[in-house]
């Protein structure tokens, strides 16, 4: 089955920011390029481990937001972005476009948008699809044919590749199950408080003993409160929790009908003159890293005491390691890199 991978642009590239930001790395003419450099190395590793047909790439509109119209207190916690952090936000819709990269940029919608029309793109024309990001709300949209690459703390050590039979063994929940699981939670990040007294435990017992919101809503009070305790079930069935899960869910639900490109549009692999002019104009030289973007074999390994190609280490082929970390093997359904 042809697989799309659809990348999370805004996040990766906050990641590959924090994770360079002491090092620096600038184009000559001192623009930052860093988090830039690090969204490519994100890209060009997940297309070598995961050989996809197609690629997109989505990023957050910069200019306005749906969702902070419906809640203004959306994302309104969050302090300014350092200024070399919006450059390179804002500089990497171009790059990607120019080096022949089908990017997205919907209007007044985000990257997670993009994530969940992508995927359904794919499943439309019998494609699987691969939906890489450090977001957990991208767990809503594994299904059968969906996967989630998450990029977690610790960088591609602890990238694990999930689908829906991975899922529940991380947080007990099914993935249709996720949304209601995380309304109920809440989502700091975002500004989303849950409701009192749910954490991620709790608001497991509860859709382990209904499935849904809507069906413990609807179940008698007593087996509520030995679902979940009498606190919790106190505030499960206050009004204000009713509003704060509709809310979340609301804001938490991702757009599917988005217009993209045709994955004709998104095929691999991309012209590697191209892909390579448009980078070395930002001051990013990468070459043999590219193979899988642009149709080429895999590297030959560095030899003992060699620098690897690209002096960029991160970048050589994913393995597979024996678990998520050291101490603990993945869960079914769940490939751990490294």
């Amino acid at each position: 089955m042809p697989m799309l991978l659809v990348l999370d642009g805004n996040s990766l590239l906050h990641r590959a920011y924090h994770a360079g930001v002491l090092e620096g790395i600038t184009a000559p003419d001192g623009s930052p390029v860093w988090a830039l450099r690090g969204l490519i190395g994100h890209l060009a590793r997940a297309a070598g481990h995961l050989r996809p047909d197609a690629v997109l790439v989505g990023f957050d509109c910069p200019e306005s937001s749906a969702r902070r119209t419906r809640f203004p207190g959306y994302k309104a916690h969050r302090p300014d972005k350092p200024a070399d952090l919006t450059a390179q936000l804002l500089a990497a819709p171009p790059l990607l476009t120019d080096a022949g990269v089908c990017t997205v940029v919907p209007p007044a919608y985000e990257a997670d948008d993009v994530l969940a029309s992508g995927a359904a793109l794919a499943r439309a024309a019998g494609w699987e699809s691969v939906l890489m990001t450090s977001d957990r709300d991208a767990f809503a949209l594994i299904d059968d044919t969906t996967s989630v690459l998450r990029v977690r703390n610790g960088g591609f050590d602890e990238a694990v590749l999930i689908d829906a039979d991975g899922l529940p063994g991380l947080y007990g929940v099914r993935p249709a199950q996720y949304r209601d699981f995380a309304a109920l939670r809440g989502d700091p990040s975002d500004n989303l408080p849950g409701v009192r007294r749910f954490g991620a435990t709790t608001a497991k017992k509860l859709l382990t003993a209904f499935g849904t919101v809507e069906a413990a809503w609807d179940a008698p009070e007593a087996d509520l409160r030995a679902a979940v305790g009498d606190q919790a079930a106190t505030h499960f069935i206050a009004a204000t929790a009713r509003e704060t899960i509709e809310r979340n869910r609301s804001l938490m639900s991702m757009r599917h009908d988005l217009d993209l490109p045709a994955l004709a549009d998104a095929r691999l692999p991309l012209d590697y003159l191209t892909m390579r002019q448009a980078l070395r104009a930002r001051g990013i030289n990468l070459g043999p890293s590219l193979w899988a973007l642009v149709g080429g074999a895999p590297p030959p390994p560095a030899a003992d005491g060699e620098p690897p190609a690209d002096e960029m280490p991160e970048l050589r082929p994913w393995t597979f390691r024996g678990g998520l970390t050291a101490r603990r093997d993945p869960t079914p359904g769940q490939l751990a890199l490294f």
